[in-house]
């Protein structure tokens, strides 16, 4: 059985969208949610410290970021808590994946509290979109405030923990979707050139990864342990 997966939600912060990864993972894994407050206008700083008030302290365990929560998984195994087995990271990055929007920060606080979730499914879902992962997203959004989604962007567009990610001794896999149109494989060349020691694994799917291909990734969690 694989130890304790602590798992790190994506921008939206609910943990809502493991419900998949956890149902493919079965009894084979204890999993631990963690969420962020819903109506704090918080960044990656504030954010690892509530992640942190979610690892056991008494049991081993490992870490999966999902997506804008991967710089706050990179920080954590940096630091080498006790029991941590390794970190995985989900379509995610170590520093601004959007560089060239590094621009556009300063304006974040003028998007549109509502955008439009036909236009959000189709860069998070591409064509593998289907109602049920729709649902599940406006359905996850819906719960958290315009002001938190707009904090999380902005700290996205300016994060760099690179120098922590070439301090992680614990393994690293890195689950990459073969068709993400939010995180480009940029990032995980990026993160496999600081950490040669990370395992990069091409999982076919969109962003939504962990949601439209649970089963695939839930079969490479469950290898970095061989289980």
């Amino acid at each position: 059985m694989l130890p304790t997966l602590v798992a790190l939600p994506g921008l939206d912060g609910t943990g809502m969208l493991f419900k998949n990864l956890i149902a493919a993972l079965g009894p084979r894994a204890k999993t631990i949610v963690v969420t962020y407050p819903p109506d704090q206008a918080l960044g990656y700083t504030e954010l690892e410290t509530i992640a942190r008030g979610f690892l056991p302290s008494d049991e081993p365990y490992y870490l999966l970021a999902e997506s804008f929560s991967g710089p706050i998984g990179i920080s954590i195994a940096a630091s080498a808590p006790p029991n941590l087995r390794g970190l995985i990271l989900c379509c995610s990055f170590a520093r601004n994946p959007l560089s060239w929007l590094a621009f556009a920060r300063p304006l974040i606080r003028f998007a549109p509290a509502n955008p439009p979730i036909a236009l959000l499914s189709h860069f998070v879902l591409g064509r593998f979109h289907m109602p049920a992962h729709r649902a599940a997203l406006k359905d996850a959004l819906d719960r958290v405030s315009p002001h938190a989604l707009r904090a999380r962007a902005k700290a996205a567009l300016s994060v760099d923990v690179s120098t922590e990610l070439e301090q992680i001794k614990t393994p690293v896999l890195y689950l990459r979707a073969s068709e993400d149109h939010i995180v480009p494989a940029a990032c995980s060349a990026w993160i496999a050139a600081l950490l040669p020691s990370a395992r990069i694994e091409i999982i076919r799917g969109p962003h939504f990864l962990l949601q439209v291909a649970s089963v695939e990734a839930a079969a490479a969690i469950l290898g970095l342990t061989g289980n």
